[in-house]
This record gives structure tokens, C-alpha cells and sequence, in this order.
């Protein structure tokens, strides 16, 4: 078996709902990232051996196989074959996993993985009647943006609760007090700002045509503990999780181009030294991250001693506290030390490749170490990969 490099990993700005890029389709998100990919690193699109792209809708513009129709758009030969992955949240990130593998096995010299989201285009829909002629009566609509949608009754009923419930679940279970999640909040805010002020976001974003997002649209400079603690609990009456600690609604696209040693030219960003996947119960989905990072980290031979920097998708600051707690041996300061989701946006299917992006651009400007990135996925399940540099 060969290794597996990230030679580039680049992303749209992230836009919030009805916002800077809710008027772009979804398939034109995922061409713009995938045309960037190869103008950057000067690589003749005809020599990527597959498209792979996680996408956790698919019910809208995105159906059929964004994968397939971006590579289209994006003008790469049609010889570019493509296919869409769906694990939710981590669904490019998952797309990475494949790539590497690819790589790793043989099968393949270049992949391009990534993933792509718009979720304030998600459809509403409705069931389909399974007979020509179906009772006159009303019909229940879903809104595709987020969460369940024709569950299956025979799941017991309290793995189906909301995420935002799963997120109060965990903030009680584990001790994360309503203060300590707006105070993670506040430095999510923070930190974003402050990296994009000083060009830390540069070399990793590509503009969207015809549309002005200078940078991810949901960072609040001026957030503040006191400003978050006037917000009413979303999920329960009594709770702790809001919408000021809590990711968005969001729009936009990553890509990550993993080949082999040497495919193509100049230095790697970083190795794919291991990779991990863990289930728990659905309702207990925010805290899977925990031990899909530990096995990894086993797989890569490493601890968490050896570790420098962690990208951990803030899907709620109670997830993102309980993880981090149940990972003891890290120092929580290496953690999103330029900001995460909570300020940056969680448009579902690109989230993966931000993480495992920006980790590796990390790697490359501190000029080495080990990293890891991470993300919780609804259903109950966690992915982790380790990098080094």
C-alpha cells in the first residue's frame, strides 16, 4: 500500500440562510470549488481519476449526482467520472476517506473529494402516494434544510428527538452550563474574526462568482457573554442550547485534492496518517466524535500527547464542551484556534472538507506537527482523520 496526501483543500466563504449565496445552485457551488482546485495547483483536470463529493440533501438541484454535474460545470473532460457520498455532516469529510483509500490501494493516483451544501434552497416535500389515485386529504410537508423528515416509526421514539434536543441531552448528561456554552460561543466569534483579519483564511477561499461574500457571512465581531445570555432557549423551556450557541442554517462548498506521494508537483499539505469512525445511540450523536478521534489516533500511532491542533466541527458548544472534555490528555486551547461552525457556518456537506482543509493549511504554515479533525453527525455517528506534516 501507498500513502495518501491533502495536496489542496480550498472552500467557498460560508453564507448564512437566505443569504449571499442562497441565489447560487448548489451544483454551481460544488463547479466553482472543483474548477479552483485544479487552477491552483496547475493540475490537468483529465488526470483525476474520480470526483467524490458528500452532499447530505440531495433532494433539491442537487439530486442526480452533484458530484457528476459539478465536474461538468467546473468544464473538466468528461472522461472525469464523479459520484456523491452521503454520511450528513461528515459526508465530505467521508468523501476524503474514500479518496484516500482509493489512493492507498492503488486504484487511483488523484482523487477530488469535497462536498457541497445549500441548504436555503433545500425543497419542502411531500410524500408520494404508492396508489394512482390517492384519498383527497392533507398532506404533511418536510422542510429538507434540517433534520428528520418520514421517520420510520418503528425507531424508538427518543432516538428521533431533534438534534437541537440530543444538543440540550448532552449539555445536562455532561455538566455544560448555559455560561460556559455562550462563553465558547463568544471565542468561536472571536477567533474567526480575528484569523480573518490577519489573512489566515486566505489561502484556502475562493470567491464565488457574481456574488459579493468577502468572508464566511455568519461571524458576529461583536458577540459578547452578556449579548448571548438575553437569547431564549430553542429546544426546552428550561434549557441551555440557543441560537447564539448553536451553528446555522448555511450555504457554500469545499474541495480537497488527495493523490499519492509524488503525483503531484511541490510538497504535500500533509499526510492522511489514520482515520476513525465511531457510532453511539442517535440521540447521543454529539458526543461520537470522542471516540472516532481516539481510534484514529491509534490507527495513525499516535496520542493525544503528539497532537497539535484539532479542528472539531461546532455543531452546538455543548457537543463541541463534551468533547472536548472527554478527551482529556488535550489541551482545549489547540482546539479551532481560528474559530469553528458556530461563527464559520455548517452548510451539512462541506463542513468536512473545511475541517480536514484548514487543518492541513494549518499544518503547513506552523511548518509541521499532527492534527485532527472531527465532526458529530446526526443518526449517531463521529469521523475522525489524523494528519502530519
Amino acid at each position: 500500500m501507498t500513502a495518501s496526501f491533502v495536496y489542496d483543500a480550498v472552500r467557498t466563504p460560508f453564507g448564512r440562510a437566505a443569504g449571499a449565496l442562497s441565489g447560487v445552485r448548489p451544483d454551481d457551488l460544488a463547479a466553482v470549488v472543483m474548477k479552483a482546485s485544479v487552477e491552483r495547483t496547475g493540475l490537468d483536470p483529465a488526470r483525476i481519476d474520480d470526483v467524490i463529493f458528500g452532499d447530505a440533501n440531495q433532494a433539491g438541484e442537487d439530486n442526480r449526482n452533484v458530484a457528476r454535474f459539478g465536474a461538468l460545470l467546473a468544464g473538466f473532460p468528461t472522461s472525469v467520472t464523479g459520484v456523491t457520498v452521503n454520511r450528513l455532516c461528515a459526508s465530505s469529510l467521508e468523501a476524503v476517506f474514500q479518496g484516500s483509500r482509493a489512493i492507498e490501494s492503488g486504484d487511483a493516483d488523484v482523487i477530488l473529494a469535497g462536498g457541497v451544501e445549500s441548504m436555503s434552497r433545500a425543497p419542502f416535500i411531500v410524500e408520494k402516494s404508492p396508489k394512482p389515485w390517492p384519498a383527497v386529504g392533507n398532506q404533511t410537508m418536510w422542510n429538507t434544510s434540517i433534520g428528520w423528515r418520514m421517520v420510520n416509526k418503528q425507531l424508538p421514539t427518543h432516538w428521533t428527538i431533534s438534534n437541537g434536543e440530543s444538543a440540550e441531552k448532552i449539555a445536562r448528561e455532561w455538566g455544560v452550563s448555559r455560561e460556559a456554552q455562550d462563553e465558547f460561543a463568544v471565542r468561536s466569534h472571536r477567533l474567526a474574526a480575528e484569523a480573518w483579519a490577519s489573512g489566515v483564511y486566505d489561502d484556502e477561499i475562493v470567491q464565488v462568482p457574481g456574488v459579493e461574500l468577502a468572508r464566511d457571512e455568519g461571524i458576529r465581531d461583536g458577540s459578547t457573554v452578556e449579548k448571548l445570555a438575553g437569547l431564549k432557549p430553542l429546544f426546552a423551556a428550561d434549557g441551555s442550547v440557543t441560537a447564539g450557541n448553536s451553528s446555522s442554517i448555511n450555504d457554500g462548498a469545499s474541495a480537497v485534492l488527495v493523490g499519492g506521494e509524488g503525483a503531484l508537483p511541490g510538497e504535500p499539505l500533509a499526510r492522511i496518517a489514520g482515520r476513525g469512525w465511531h457510532g453511539v445511540d442517535p440521540d447521543d450523536f454529539p458526543i461520537a466524535p470522542i471516540e472516532a478521534a481516539n481510534k484514529a489516533l491509534a490507527r495513525a500511532g499516535k496520542t493525544w500527547a503528539d497532537v497539535d491542533v484539532v479542528e472539531l466541527n461546532e455543531a452546538f458548544s455543548s457537543q463541541s464542551l463534551a468533547c472536548v472534555a472527554g478527551w482529556p490528555d488535550l489541551d482545549p486551547e489547540k482546539v479551532n484556534i481560528h474559530g469553528g461552525a458556530l461563527a464559520i457556518g455548517h452548510p451539512l456537506g462541506a463542513s468536512g472538507g473545511r475541517v480536514v482543509g484548514h487543518a492541513a493549511h494549518e499544518l503547513k504554515r506552523r511548518g509541521g506537527g499532527v492534527a485532527v479533525a472531527a465532526l458529530c453527525i446526526g443518526v449517531g455517528q463521529g469521523l475522525a482523520v489524523v494528519l502530519e506534516r
